[in-house]
């Protein structure tokens, strides 16, 4: 006797169940991979970031020598100036949102649809996820992924872990990265020392910090670091 030839249909129903059985097992995979990662990072210091891989690729193509100063600090032992400062330029609402600042990120729309200046509404826990767990790079897909990330590290970790994180691996300078080596670059001194005009000049840094320094900073970042130390004013003690 011969075998039946399965109908098209049927070839097509067959087709799209394993098609279905192994997406669910990618995204199953996904899903565990990624909350032990979060997990993981939660208690161990990211050792580098894909910007950091990038940024010395960069130098290379550029015929410059690699260069990644970063030196890990515990949040204790950064200056509360440097929190605070990071809060008031970034995201003043960060110990009250779950991750995300919906009026923020509803100005940054209505900035961009009128075709000028691009402008973010990413929040710190935003800047950290897809600083820890991301590429460099503007698309819908890394912003899915950036806001999975950002509310994994939301409900997985604290607010200070947060911030510890943010602190220590953001750009602070052409292959700086972190409060404590922009503070000795710039300052000679800890991050734990810092005082609020200091903390705050770097921090105005930040949306271009390759092209922006505390060591020459251009009358446009002393503007914003005036707004930023009248900001930190205002917000008062962050009570984590």
């Amino acid at each position: 006797m011969t075998k039946r030839k399965a109908k098209p249909t049927q070839q097509k129903q067959l087709l799209f169940k394993r098609i279905s059985i192994i997406t669910g097992k990618v995204i199953l995979w996904f899903i565990l991979v990624s909350v032990i990662w979060v997990l993981a990072y939660r208690f161990i210091n990211p050792p580098i970031t894909l910007l950091m891989v990038k940024r010395n690729w960069e130098r290379k193509a550029d015929d410059k020598k690699g260069k990644i100063e970063k030196k890990w600090v515990k949040f204790e032992d950064i200056a509360d100036n440097m929190k605070r400062a990071a809060v008031a330029a970034e995201d003043q609402l960060f110990l009250k949102h779950i991750g995300f600042d919906i009026k923020a990120i509803e100005k940054a729309y209505q900035s961009n649809a009128k075709g000028k200046k691009v402008k973010g509404g990413s929040t710190i826990s935003q800047q950290t996820a897809k600083n820890v767990f991301l590429w460099p790079g503007r698309s819908y897909i890394r912003k899915g992924f950036e806001a999975y990330f950002t509310l994994l590290i939301e409900l997985l970790w604290s607010k200070e872990r947060i911030l510890e994180v943010y602190l220590n691996v953001i750009e602070m300078g052409d292959g700086i990265y972190g409060a404590e080596a922009a503070a000795l670059a710039y300052y000679g001194k800890s991050c734990k020392n810092l005082s609020r005009a200091e903390a705050s000049l770097i921090v105005a840094c930040f949306p271009n910090p390759r092209r922006w320094t505390p060591k020459k900073a251009t009358s446009y970042i002393y503007h914003r670091q005036y707004l930023i130390m009248k900001n930190m004013r205002r917000l008062g003690p962050l009570d984590f």
